[in-house]
């Protein structure tokens, strides 16, 4: 099994809604040889009680939960059904703490991520990277300052996408981005030649953050950024789009695929991340329900992409 990867989370905290946070901390006793197996296992199975993601420790694993989402019922039943017998697992729950995660990000930002460009742009790369640390070369560049957002590239989730992006002919194609979080997917595919994005997310903090990111890499007159979940594909979303991407946690996936579908254009393409492979067979199976049908699949570091096509 994949070793489960340490993740740098900046939580997106919105301080107008006072999104709060719990943080929970996993002591996982196992043997030293199955240790990172438990971790792996235990962090996809929890995610149905509402986790988004998770940090490795020494002795286990801390995990980051909107206190309105958390299922604590779900945790116990996951524990209790924990198939390495060898293995227990004890937790204690603990506020998150308001730290100024954004201070922390200016000082540490991230180094640039750079991904392999396909024949059709030729030779080359596209990179990603924030304003203090300028990669040497690039052939296409997007410069992404995350304020309070979630969203850097750094994550495999982000990479897949990205990368399956690169893999799609996207001129002057119609994009839909949920959960936009810094809005690094919809700047990527107006940078690769989209007419047009538009992104939503829950979090007022991301909103006005993928529209400075629009703005610093030019693209802002083909972008908007709005506040509010899937429903506002209902009333604040007209017509239908070529690409829609959603980089989620599994269980709002399942929930507002419906709602992609509706938004999605004949021949258009759907790209999910944000879960494990594990959850590949329930979401393709919710995709295939919906008439979608399978175009690809990616894995990186126990994370899964997955792309389907109306």
């Amino acid at each position: 099994m994949v070793g489960f990867s340490l993740i740098f989370v900046i939580l997106r905290v919105n301080l107008t809604k006072e999104m709060k946070y719990y943080e929970v901390t996993f002591d996982i006793q196992a043997p030293q040889e199955l240790l990172q197996d438990a971790k792996d296992v235990f962090s996809a199975m929890s995610a149905e009680a509402g986790f988004e993601t998770f940090e490795d420790i020494e002795l286990g694993l801390k995990g980051y939960v909107q206190q309105t989402l958390f299922n604590q019922e779900l945790l116990d039943q996951a524990i209790a059904c924990f198939p390495l017998p060898s293995c227990s697992i004890s937790y204690s729950i603990v506020e998150a703490e308001d730290k100024d995660w954004n201070e922390q990000w200016e000082k540490e930002g991230f180094e640039p991520i750079s991904i392999p460009l396909p024949e059709s742009f030729g030779e080359g790369t596209l990179v990603i990277h924030d304003g203090r640390h300028m990669p040497e070369k690039m052939n296409i560049g997007i410069e992404i300052d995350a304020h309070l957002a979630f969203g850097t590239g750094t994550h495999e989730t982000t990479r897949m996408i990205a990368a399956s992006l690169l893999d799609l002919n996207l001129k002057d194609k119609r994009i839909l981005d949920c959960g936009t979080g810094t809005g690094i997917l919809a700047i990527t595919a107006l940078k690769l030649g989209a007419r047009e994005a538009i992104g939503y997310d829950i979090d007022e903090w991301s909103v006005d953050n993928s529209i400075h990111n629009a703005v610093i890499n030019h693209v802002d007159e083909k972008f908007t950024s709005i506040l509010g979940d899937a429903s506002v594909l209902d009333n604040k979303v007209n017509g239908f789009f070529d690409i829609i991407t959603a980089n989620i946690n599994r269980n709002i996936l399942l929930a507002d695929m419906n709602a992609f579908v509706s938004k999605m254009a004949p021949h258009s393409i759907l790209l999910l991340s944000g879960f494990y492979e594990e959850d590949v067979n329930m979401l393709t199976t919710k995709a295939l329900n919906l008439g979608l049908h399978k175009k690809a699949q990616r894995q990186d570091n126990h994370w899964a992409c997955l792309m389907f096509e109306k």
